[in-house]
C-alpha cells in the first residue's frame, strides 16, 4: 500500500542544503553558537522522518516526487520504506549531533563557516541517496557525495597528505560510480523500470536474465568502492585526515554507508543468487579480516577505529550476501549498532585529542578524572562494540552467529571469520576505552579537562541509544530493526532478538569471541607487533599501488598527447582528413551501403559541360602551381565555376553566396599569404605528396559517395511544402532561401556570426600583438 506524500518532504530533502547556504553568513554572525541554529535543519528533517515511523512499521511504503521529463521516464521522487527511513533517521539524527560537535571541535578555526558548509552539503547529498527512488536522482546524489567528501576530507588543503588521500577517495569513489551508473543503465534496459520502488516487485525477471551478471559485477564496483570492501579499502583510513566530525559523521551513518545500502536495496531483485552468495560473502570477509589485521597494528586512535570501520563494513557485505536464514536481520541490527557505537567512539576520540592534544593510544593515560563523561560514553560505546550484554552490539552479536552457525564447511569458515574479526574488534574498542583514561596520568602536550557540551553532548547520546535500545528491544524492532529486514529481504520479518542469549551455539561462540578478545586486549602490544612484522612481510599494499597507478596514468598521458598534439599544424589537418576519410569510407563498405554507379546524363547543355570543364582545369592548374599565390588563385577558378553551375540549375541565392565566398577567400588567403615568410614553391618529397595524394582523394571519394548515397533516396517534399506554405504566413518572407536562414534557423545562423566575430577579434589580437613585438624589435635596434 503506497500513500502520497505531501509537498513538505520534498522542502525537508532541502533543509541540509539551505543550511549549507547560510552557514558562513550565520558563523560571521554569532561564531561557534551558530552550529546550534544550523542544527536545526537536520533535527527538523529528523522530526519529519519520526512522523513516519508508524505509518512503515504497518508495513506501507511512502512514495512522492515530481515528473522532471515524463517523455524520458525521469522523475524526482522518493521512496520511502523500513530500509530508506532507518537510513534517513541516522543521517539527520547522527547529522544533528554532528553539526553542534563540530560548532565545538572547530571553535576558533578561521573557516569554520565553509566546514559546516561542507557538512551540511555532504548531509544533503547523503539524504537524497537514500530516500531516492528513480534511478537518476540516485545516481546524482550517489556522486555529489563522492564530491562533498572530497571537499570535506581535502578541507585541510595546506597539508599534501589531506589533499593526496581528498584526491584518492574521489578518483576510487567516482571510479565506482561510473560503474553504478553503467549498471543502472543495464537495470533500465533490463527491466524497463527507472524507479526503485517498482524495481524491487520484479520476482525474478532480472535473475533470469543473460546480462545478469554484467549487471551485478558493475553494481558491485560501484558499492565495493564506496563502502570501502577490499581490495578498494585504502582510500578509507586516508580519508581520517578529515576534521574528527567529518570522521565520525561518514564512518557512522553517511559516505560508507552507501555502498551496504545499496547491496541491502537490490538484495530482493539480485540476491538469492550463487554469484550473489559467492562474490560478497567472499570480498565481505576479506575485508572483515584485513580490516581488524589492519586495526591491531596502529596506535592512532583515529586509524584504529578506521580500520574497525573498514572490518565492520566487510561483516555487513558478507551477511547481506550469505543466504542463510537470520543473515539479513543480523545485518541489519549490526548496522544500527554500529551507526551508533562507532559515531560516538570517533567524537570521543576527537575530544580526546581536542583536549589533551594526542591521540596515541600508547601515549595517553589517567584522563579518566579529567574527563569523566568523555570517559563513560568511550566505555559505553565499547561494551556495544564489543557486544557485550544489554546494549544493542549484543543483540546484532548473537543474531550474526545465529544466523552464521551451522555444520556445513562454508558455515564453519565465515563462521570463524566472524568469531576472529569481533574478537578483534572487541580487543580494539577496550583499548581505546580503557588505556587513555586509566593509569597515571601522562604528560600530555595540553592540559586536559572535560570539553564543552558541544563536543561530550553526540558521543554520551550515542553511547546511551546504545543501551536503551537494546534494554527496550521490543520498541527498536516494531519501528526500526523489522521494517527494515522487511524491506532488505523482500517479505515481512519479525525480529524478537531480546537481551537475553541464544541458548546453544551462538552463546558458546559469543563466550569464545569475548575471550580471544580479552586474550588480544591483555595482549596488544605484542598482537601489535606481530601485526607489524607480517604486514612488512607481505609487502606494499592497494595504497602504494594507487600511487602507482595515478603515476602511470600521468606518464601514459603524457605520452599520448606528445604523440597526437606535436605542435604541427601539417600533422593536425592530415589526422583530421585521414580521420575524415575513415568515416566516410569504412561504414558504407563494412554495412554494405555503398551506392549503385550513376548512370550518365541523358544530355548536357553545351555551357554545362564547358564550366565543368573549368572546374577541371582549376583542379589541374592548382596541381601544376609552382608558387601557393598561383595555387590560390587556380583554386578560386573552380570555386567560380561550381557558382555558375549553381546559377544554371535554377539556384541563384546559392551561386551569389558561392560567388562571395570564393571571391573573400581568394583575397584574404592571397593577402595573408604575402604577410608569411614561406618558401615560394612546396618543397615536399615524393613520398608526402603521394600520402597526401592519396588522402585527399580519400575525402573526395568519400564525399562523392555520400553524395551519391543520399540522391539515390527519394526527395521527401515534406520540408520544401512547409516553408513554401508558411515562409509568408509565419516570417512574412517571399524569399524562402533568405526566411530559412534568417527566421527558421535564426540560432544557428547568430552562432555562426558570433563563430566569425570570434574568430575576428583572435585575428585582430594576434596581428596587434605581432606589430607589438616587431614595434619593440625596432626600438631595441635602434638603441
Amino acid at each position: 500500500m503506497a500513500a502520497n506524500v505531501p509537498a513538505l518532504t520534498f522542502v525537508v530533502l532541502f533543509l541540509p542544503f539551505m543550511g549549507a547556504v547560510f552557514a558562513p553568513v550565520l558563523i560571521r554572525r554569532f561564531g561557534d553558537k551558530a552550529a546550534w541554529l544550523l542544527a536545526l535543519a537536520p533535527f527538523f528533517a529528523f522530526l519529519h522522518f519520526c512522523g513516519f515511523l508508524s505509518e512503515v512499521a504497518a508495513g506501507e511504503v511512502v512514495t512522492g516526487g515530481y515528473a522532471w521529463a515524463p517523455s524520458f521516464n525521469l522523475s524526482f521522487s522518493w521512496f520511502l520504506d523500513g530500509l530508506s527511513l532507518t537510513f534517513a533517521l541516522l543521517i539527520t539524527g547522527i547529522g544533528t549531533l554532528i553539526v553542534i560537535y563540530s560548532g565545538g571541535y572547530m571553535k576558533g578555526h578561521p573557516d569554520q563557516g565553509r566546514f559546516l558548509s561542507f557538512i551540511l552539503l555532504f548531509m544533503g547529498a547523503m539524504l537524497g541517496l537514500v530516500v531516492s527512488d528513480s534511478f537518476l536522482m540516485l545516481f546524482v546524489y550517489w556522486e555529489l557525495t563522492s564530491i562533498t567528501s572530497f571537499l570535506l576530507i581535502g578541507f585541510d588543503h595546506g597539508r599534501e597528505k589531506a589533499r593526496r588521500a581528498a584526491l584518492q577517495a574521489l578518483v576510487v569513489t567516482g571510479g565506482g560510480g561510473l560503474c553504478l551508473l553503467a549498471g543502472l543503465v543495464f537495470l533500465w534496459n533490463i527491466t524497463g523500470v527507472t524507479q526503485l520502488s517498482l524495481l524491487v516487485h520484479m520476482e525474478d525477471g532480472l535473475r533470469e536474465s543473460p546480462f545478469y551478471l554484467a549487471t551485478l559485477l558493475l553494481v558491485l564496483g560501484g558499492a565495493f568502492t564506496k563502502s570501502a570492501q577490499f581490495p578498494f579499502h585504502f582510500w578509507l583510513p586516508n580519508a581520517m585526515e578529515a576534521p574528527t566530525p567529518v570522521s565520525a559523521y561518514l564512518h557512522s551513518a553517511t559516505m560508507v554507508k552507501a555502498g551496504v545500502y545499496l547491496l541491502m536495496r537490490l538484495n530482493p531483485v539480485m540476491g538469492a543468487t550463487p554469484a550473489w552468495e559467492i562474490l560478497l560473502p567472499f570480498f565481505g570477509g576479506i575485508t572483515l579480516i584485513a580490516g581488524t589485521f589492519l586495526a591491531v597494528r596502529q596506535v592512532d586512535m583515529k586509524l584504529m577505529l578506521a580500520y574497525t570501520t573498514m572490518a565492520s563494513l566487510g561483516l555487513l557485505v558478507m551477511l547481506t550476501g550469505f543466504g542463510a536464514p537470520h543473515a539479513v536481520e543480523a545485518a541489519v541490527l549490526y548496522l544500527v549498532a554500529h551507526s551508533l557505537f562507532k559515531g560516538g567512539f570517533f567524537m570521543v576520540v576527537g575530544t580526546v585529542d581536542h583536549e589533551a592534544g594526542d591521540r596515541n593510544v600508547t601515549q595517553l593515560r589517567g584522563l579518566r578524572s579529567a574527563m569523566p563523561i568523555t570517559f563513560a560514553a568511550a566505555m559505553l560505546c565499547a561494551l556495544s562494540m564489543g557486544g557485550l550484554p544489554l546494549f544493542f552490539g549484543f543483540l546484532a552479536k548473537e543474531e550474526i552467529y545465529a544466523a552464521l552457525a551451522a555444520g556445513n564447511p562454508r558455515a564453519v569458515f565465515f563462521t570463524g571469520l566472524a568469531v576472529i574479526g569481533n574478537a578483534l574488534m572487541f580487543a580494539v574498542a577496550f583499548a581505546i576505552a580503557i588505556r587513555p583514561f586509566f593509569g597515571p596520568p601522562s604528560a600530555n602536550p595540553k592540559s586536559a579537562h572535560e570539553g564543552p557540551v558541544a563536543l561530550w553532548l553526540g558521543p554520551a547520546v550515542l553511547a546511551v541509544l546504545g543501551l536503551l535500545g537494546a534494554l527496550f528491544s521490543g520498541l527498536a524492532h516494531h519501528y526500526v530493526s523489522s521494517p527494515m529486514a522487511s524491506a532488505v529481504s523482500g517479505e515481512k520479518v519479525v525480529i524478537d532478538i531480546t537481551t537475553v542469549p541464544h541458548l546453544g551455539m551462538p552463546l558458546v561462540l559469543s563466550v569464545i569471541t569475548i575471550g580471544l578478545g580479552v586474550f588480544v586486549f591483555w595482549r596488544l602490544d605484542g598482537a601489535r607487533a606481530l601485526m607489524v612484522r607480517v604486514l612488512e612481510n607481505l609487502g606494499p599494499g592497494p595504497d602504494l599501488g594507487f600511487d602507482h597507478f595515478v603515476s602511470g596514468l600521468v606518464r601514459l598521458s603524457v605520452a599520448i598527447t606528445r604523440f597526437v598534439q606535436p605542435g604541427r599544424l601539417e600533422v593536425y589537418m592530415t589526422a583530421t582528413f585521414i580521420l575524415l576519410a575513415l568515416t566516410l569510407l569504412v561504414p558504407p563498405v563494412v554495412f554494405d551501403e555503398l551506392p549503385g554507379m550513376p548512370a550518365w546524363p541523358g544530355s548536357v547543355l553545351p555551357q554545362e559541360a564547358a564550366f565543368l570543364a573549368i572546374a577541371l582545369i582549376g583542379i589541374f592548374a592548382v596541381l601544376r602551381a609552382k608558387d601557393r599565390l598561383t595555387a590560390i588563385v587556380s583554386l578560386g577558378i573552380q570555386g567560380f565555376a561550381v557558382a555558375v553551375i549553381f546559377l544554371l540549375f535554377g539556384a541563384p541565392d546559392l551561386s551569389f553566396t558561392q560567388f562571395m565566398v570564393e571571391t573573400l577567400s581568394v583575397v584574404i588567403l592571397a593577402l595573408v599569404m604575402t604577410r608569411l615568410r614561406l618558401s615560394p614553391a612546396d618543397h615536399r618529397p615524393r613520398r608526402q605528396l603521394l600520402f597526401d595524394a592519396c588522402v585527399a582523394v580519400a575525402c573526395g571519394l568519400g564525399f562523392g559517395l555520400l553524395l551519391l548515397k543520399s540522391v539515390e533516396a527519394p526527395f521527401d517534399n515534406l520540408l520544401t511544402d512547409f516553408f513554401n506554405a508558411y515562409s509568408k504566413v509565419i516570417a512574412h518572407g517571399a524569399n524562402v532561401v533568405n526566411v530559412i536562414i534568417v527566421d527558421f534557423r535564426g540560432t544557428d545562423t547568430l552562432g555562426e556570426i558570433a563563430v566569425v566575430m570570434v574568430t575576428g577579434l583572435a585575428v585582430l589580437a594576434l596581428i596587434r600583438v605581432r606589430a607589438g613585438k616587431a614595434a619593440v624589435s625596432q626600438e631595441e635596434e635602434g638603441r
